[in-house]
């Protein structure tokens, strides 16, 4: 039996550093680390997605509607890097084993674990959800919707969930397919965290895009035409689009890592697992606990999340300690249709601002958010420190030490 600890000519064996997911945060974390750890031969970074295309997960809605968006290649990203790309769908991760399976049989070990495979559609919480719902929680997952929409020519679209990426979605369907009724369901009204000047602008752009907004609802139970609520009241629906809620793959729960009630992996203050220290959650894998509350998914808190891990596991291997990882929310932006939208400055606890940005200057800011990462990417290649960067909070993220 070959000892895997070893090189055939008898040197030690690199640390290895295993990335799972090509996301906005596993894609900050690989960069990173990789760049930093270029030329050492005693680390070996590896990335593992299950395709070699980076998904741009902003711009989902309007990948369903038809939208052409460009070909981004993360193995051409990381060829400046010392990463290895390694295409392929996680099957299964071994924490104890410290092994990584992938659907073709492929086992990855790694020393260090990074796992930034996201969330996915919570379509699990509700009866039919799953059967009968689309979702936008990969490209895949688009262009299905976007396939349904072209041949429907006329009916009934509800969008179930009127966060952030309901809002989007039902004004680019609205927008891209005016034939087609498109119907808001949501338990608040749409941009109800936004201040009132915000909120009010956001609900005059969904009227008129024609865009019918039921809030004060809970759908319990979603048909092949029908959406039934919680009030005994029924939508009809041609299509259903899911957007209420998130959560983690069932992976992190089945290696054992401790997650919490949505399957995110629970984190200390550095990023590690709570259970299992060699693996770092990172992204919407992540239940990250912050002094306001446990972060959500975003993009603006997913990046720093991936480069903060990268520079622990650098501070590690020089024989130091992580940091405690700290990040405050600064906007909300949210496109309303190609040329308007809204921008909700906030606090670091993500509580708005009196300012806000409405019209064709917000849908310019928003295009500007949602095309920058991929330029960040290539400027970390070039000069890492650039991506380390955030706003880290101030007093909404201090704690005291202890005494």
């Amino acid at each position: 039996m070959v000892n895997t600890d070893q090189h055939d000519f008898g040197k030690a064996r690199p640390h290895r550093v295993v990335i799972l997911g090509a996301g906005y945060a596993g894609m900050s974390a690989a960069v990173q680390l990789a760049v930093r750890v270029r030329g050492r031969e005693d680390v070996l970074v590896t990335v593992v997605n299950a395709q070699e295309r980076f998904t741009e997960r902003l711009r989902l809605h309007m990948s369903a509607t038809g939208q052409s968006l460009a070909e981004l290649s993360i193995a051409e990203m990381l060829e400046s890097t010392s990463a290895r790309f390694v295409p392929g769908r996680v099957a299964a991760v071994d924490a104890d084993a410290k092994a990584v399976r992938l659907d073709d049989g492929r086992v990855l070990p790694y020393d260090t674990l990074v796992y930034g495979l996201g969330g996915v559609a919570d379509t699990a919480a509700v009866p039919g959800a799953d059967d009968h719902a689309y979702t936008l929680s990969s490209a895949q997952d688009a262009d299905r919707l976007h396939d349904r929409l072209s041949r429907l020519g006329s009916g009934t679209v509800v969008v179930a969930g009127s966060g952030l990426t309901g809002i989007e979605s039902a004004a680019e369907i609205a927008e891209q397919f005016p034939g087609l009724n498109v119907v808001l369901l949501g338990r608040t009204a749409p941009g109800a965290a936004m201040n009132p000047r915000a909120r009010a602008y956001l609900r005059t752009a969904l009227d008129r895009l024609s865009v019918q907004v039921r809030v004060g609802v809970d759908v319990v139970k979603v048909l092949s035409d029908t959406v039934e609520l919680a009030d005994g009241e029924t939508a009809t629906a041609d299509v259903v689009l899911w957007t209420s809620g998130t959560r983690g793959l069932p992976l992190a729960a089945d290696a054992g890592l401790t997650v919490d009630a949505l399957g995110r992996i629970v984190t200390d203050s550095t990023l590690r697992s709570v259970s299992h220290p060699d693996v770092y959650a990172i992204g919407d894998a992540a239940a990250i606990r912050q002094k306001y509350g446990v972060m959500h998914g975003t993009c603006q808190g997913g990046m720093p999340t991936g480069v903060h891990a990268a520079l622990s596991i650098v501070r590690v291997l020089r024989g130091k300690r992580p940091k405690p990882f700290r990040f405050g929310y600064y906007h909300t932006p949210v496109s309303l249709g190609r040329g308007d939208g809204v921008v909700q400055f906030t606090h670091p606890d993500d509580s708005p601002r009196r300012i806000c940005l409405t019209g064709s200057l917000a849908a310019k800011y928003k295009e500007t958010v949602t095309a920058a990462p991929w330029p960040t990417y290539a400027r970390m290649a070039k000069l890492p420190a650039a991506g380390a960067f955030w706003p880290r909070g101030g007093r909404f993220t201090r704690t005291r030490k202890p005494q």
